[in-house]
């Protein structure tokens, strides 16, 4: 069972092979200071580096295979 969200607080869940998905409207602060806004039920946040829209997941971590993963 999933424990009630506190107002303002999101729910952040890592899956095994993909994103990190946040649930609610998320603002994420980029290394170069700059800010973006998702005000999605849920987001996904790539974590392998491999999208075309970062800071968000485009799936492509389905598509590839990395160099040392072969």
């Amino acid at each position: 069972m999933t424990p009630p969200r506190r107002h303002g607080t999101p729910d952040l869940v890592f899956t095994d092979d993909g994103p990190l998905l946040v649930r609610g409207p998320v603002v994420v602060e980029l290394p170069d200071g700059s800010r973006v806004r998702s005000d999605r039920p849920v987001s996904a946040l790539c974590l392998c580096r491999r999208t075309r829209r970062p800071p968000f997941c485009d799936t492509s971590h389905r598509r590839k295979v990395r160099e040392g993963e072969r």
